[in-house]
């Protein structure tokens, strides 16, 4: 089996760059806001919750700074500040195919988040389509095919294994009804990379269509939709270092251009006209603007294509190396710490971008977030990460269990509950990582020194 695109790009990133740690990351906001701590005084804060929501780039904020006086209505209006605010509109399309190596013929469709986009395209599935999803997935891309007929396929413990169980439920199928494959490009609970071309070429060998989750893997690997052969990619801005509730489903047309639209208004209708029966005949646009209706987000729209040049211009074998500098400084640290163990379906040399998810013998996960984030200054997110059913067969846990703050949860053998994520990115000082590790080291040898409680399902510490 060939390599995973993303995968073989860390290789060469890693062998090319003389020295990544050496490269400075990319200036974002919030990178010198301090925070106060529970043991008192305060301290830089260490934003390790990127797979949540990464900081903006101080590129996107100075650029949609820069046009924010020339803001004006988006395909509406003859005056100037409306031209200029739909060529800035219309051209951001056209940078996020670039980004995204999209086909001439491809739909780029501004949505709000990566959720949107999915439910956008799950909206428009053809009918009796049948959707193949692994238990693996992000809710956002397992939920949304309430009206499809949906196989979710087990958890596989390799890449290969990825493939062989998708080529063998799609052989079950029929051959003739329409089928969509929804996969992940990187898992937000591990960071692991998955196959998607050759998902893909599975998903095609049997007559059906694929969609790729890019959420966690836009902001850290080039996606190519032309070299991996996907039908569709869908991410968020507020993944990749963009604000403002924007995202994008971008591929092939014809199923949006044949789907009802999105939502009903203007801006998607091209004509209306009452009948003389009293009700309204529509003719809807065969363009993105089919599933765009209402007054569009042109700051989220440009802040993504902002976002989108700063990272290629940047050059992604620089940020994958620097990145993959600070994965293997948090890995090693946290191997020295033998009550950690971290998750992963693939197993430790599988490639990855910057998420890891671990659980500490002894601790409660949401406890030791809080002591990280009170005590320490650091931002890191505990849970199930809306995706629960891989955390529950990565943790081996009961679903119906539930823990207290501040109570042990691992401790005698039990099973944990839930999880702790670590995740970083391109904006990603070393000192933010190097701090966690010898925090996580801290917490597990001499215990949190605060008291905590839970309060509203979250542990906070005692005032």
């Amino acid at each position: 089996m060939s390599a995973h695109p993303a995968a073989t790009a860390t290789a060469t990133a890693t062998a090319t760059a003389a020295d990544p740690a050496c490269a400075a990351p990319l200036p974002v906001l919030g990178r010198d806001v301090t925070v106060p701590l529970v043991t008192g005084g305060e301290v830089t804060y260490a934003a390790l919750d990127y797979a949540a929501s990464a900081p903006a780039l101080q590129r996107v904020w100075d650029d949609v700074a820069a046009y924010a006086p020339y803001y004006g209505s988006v395909h509406r209006g003859a005056g100037y500040l409306s031209q200029l605010s739909t060529d800035l509109f219309e051209n951001s399309r056209g940078t996020v195919a670039e980004f995204l190596g999209c086909r001439s013929d491809d739909q780029v469709v501004f949505t709000r988040s990566t959720t949107d986009s999915l439910n956008l395209l799950a909206a428009a599935l053809p009918a009796d389509c049948q959707v193949f999803v692994f238990e693996t997935e992000h809710h956002a891309s397992l939920l949304p095919w309430r009206e499809a007929r949906v196989t979710c396929l087990n958890a596989p413990r390799t890449p290969e294994e990825a493939v062989q169980t998708l080529e063998r439920a799609l052989a079950d199928r029929d051959p003739h009804g329409p089928a969509l494959v929804c996969v992940t490009g990187a898992s937000n609970v591990t960071g692991e990379l998955w196959p998607v071309r050759e998902l893909a070429a599975a998903a095609h060998a049997h007559g059906a269509r694929i969609v790729l989750d890019a959420a966690q893997l836009a902001p850290h690997h080039p996606v190519s939709v032309q070299e991996w052969d996907v039908d569709w990619v869908a991410f968020s801005g507020h993944k990749l270092y963009a604000p403002f509730g924007s995202g994008v489903l971008a591929g092939r047309a014809d199923w949006l251009t044949a789907a009802e639209p999105y939502l009903a208004g203007g801006g998607a209708s091209r004509k209306v006209a009452r009948r003389a029966d009293g009700g309204v005949d529509v003719e809807w646009h065969e363009t993105a603007a089919r599933h765009e209706a209402g007054s569009p987000n042109v700051i989220g729209a440009y802040s993504i294509a902002s976002a989108c040049k700063a990272l290629t211009e940047a050059g992604f074998d620089r940020l994958v190396a620097r990145e993959r500098h600070l994965i293997d400084t948090v890995r090693a640290g946290l191997a020295q710490v033998p009550e950690v163990k971290v998750l992963s379906l693939f197993g430790d040399d599988a490639p990855r971008v910057g998420v890891l998810s671990f659980v500490v013998e002894g601790w409660n996960s949401s406890h030791f977030a809080a002591a990280l984030s009170a005590e320490y200054g650091i931002g890191v997110r505990d849970g199930l990460f809306c995706a629960h059913p891989l955390v529950r067969t990565l943790l081996g846990s009961d679903p119906q269990a539930q823990g207290a703050c501040g109570a042990p949860e691992a401790a005698s053998g039990e099973k944990s509950l839930n999880a702790i994520r670590v995740s970083f990115g391109a904006g990603t000082p070393d000192e933010h990582v190097e701090r966690f590790v010898a925090a996580v080291a801290e917490l597990v040898r001499d215990g949190a020194k605060w008291t905590y409680r839970t309060r509203e399902g979250r542990c906070v510490p005692v005032a």
